[in-house]
Formats: C-alpha cells, sequence, structure tokens
C-alpha cells in the first residue's frame, strides 16, 4: 500500500513539472548577449520575437512609443562597472532598456525599474536618461530581434538588428 501511495505522488509530481514546463514555453525565445568591457561584464538579456511575415517597424512597433525592445519582459541592461553609453553616464547595475523607434533616428531609454513586464508599466520619471541611436537599413531583412555587443578598440557598439533595421549606440568607459 506504501508502495503505490509513492508511486502515486511520484506521477503527480512528475506531472505538475511537465505542465509547468509546458506553461513556460514562449512564442519568443530569450536570449542573454554578455560582453566584456575593462574587464568587466555587461549583459543584455531579451526576448527574441520573429517577423513571421509580419510588418514591424511603423506597424507592429509603431513610431515615436517607447518600446520594451524585444518580447514579454522588458529587456534588461546589466553592467558591471560603471559605463557611457552615447554620452549617457551608467552606474553599474541593472537597468530596463526601452528605446523609441522613428523612421529616421532612434532613442535609447535606460530605466531604473529593471524588472517589469513589457512598457505597460514604463514610467519616465524613472528613465536614468535617453540618447539618440544610429539608425541604419539592415543589408537583408533580419528575420529574429537580434541584439549584439561588438567590440570596436576599447568600446562597444550595442547593434538591435530586425526586419530592414539596424540601430546602433557606443558603449565606452567613463
Amino acid at each position: 500500500m506504501k508502495a503505490i501511495a509513492i508511486a502515486t505522488a511520484s506521477i503527480a509530481a512528475l506531472a505538475l513539472v511537465a505542465t509547468t514546463r509546458a506553461d513556460d514555453k514562449r512564442a519568443s525565445p530569450h536570449a542573454a548577449v554578455t560582453a566584456t568591457l575593462v574587464g568587466k561584464k555587461l549583459t543584455v538579456s531579451s526576448g527574441r520575437p520573429y517577423m513571421t511575415g509580419r510588418a514591424i517597424f511603423g506597424s507592429l512597433v509603431p513610431w515615436g512609443e517607447v518600446w520594451r525592445t524585444g518580447a514579454d519582459e522588458a529587456t534588461t541592461f546589466t553592467t558591471e562597472a560603471d559605463v557611457v553609453i552615447g554620452g549617457l553616464k551608467v552606474p553599474k547595475g541593472e537597468y530596463a532598456l526601452f528605446t523609441i523607434p522613428a523612421e529616421k533616428q532612434w532613442t535609447l531609454v535606460l530605466n531604473k525599474t529593471a524588472k517589469q513586464w513589457g512598457a505597460f508599466s514604463y514610467d519616465a520619471a524613472q528613465d536614468l536618461g535617453r540618447v539618440p541611436m544610429t539608425v541604419a537599413s539592415a543589408a537583408k531583412p533580419v528575420e529574429q530581434f537580434t541584439i549584439e555587443m561588438v567590440p570596436a578598440g576599447k568600446k562597444l557598439t550595442l547593434k538591435l538588428s530586425w526586419d530592414k533595421t539596424v540601430a546602433s549606440i557606443a558603449i565606452a568607459q567613463p
């Protein structure tokens, strides 16, 4: 009788774990990109949605509005050292990274409330600051939203690529 109770409890526990894992599956996979600057780690974590035939900028992602810069939770930027992003002094810590896409220029927004769902509760009063990004056309369409931190001498270039757009900004030591 005791063996049957243990077996039943084990099966119930496995079913609960399987259900929980199924609920954790997302339409957009999540990824973290890490780079080193002055011996300190910088990480950007985001959801990586696909185009899947959709019109992206100016449609799914409206022009002139704060965007979570990925899918699901707000994208986060974590730095182990003080850095300068496009002229904005950023103390070490964790931040939400938003963007405001526009046709000719984007704005990068770092917000002090790192953990939030999308941009639904975004509060501009919590912004550490905003800086302009450079925008260029991608050589070919990028199907899945991609974030890179590309070494460039003693700096990094943060690149956000999706659809036909690449937005970038320099990250340097203070």
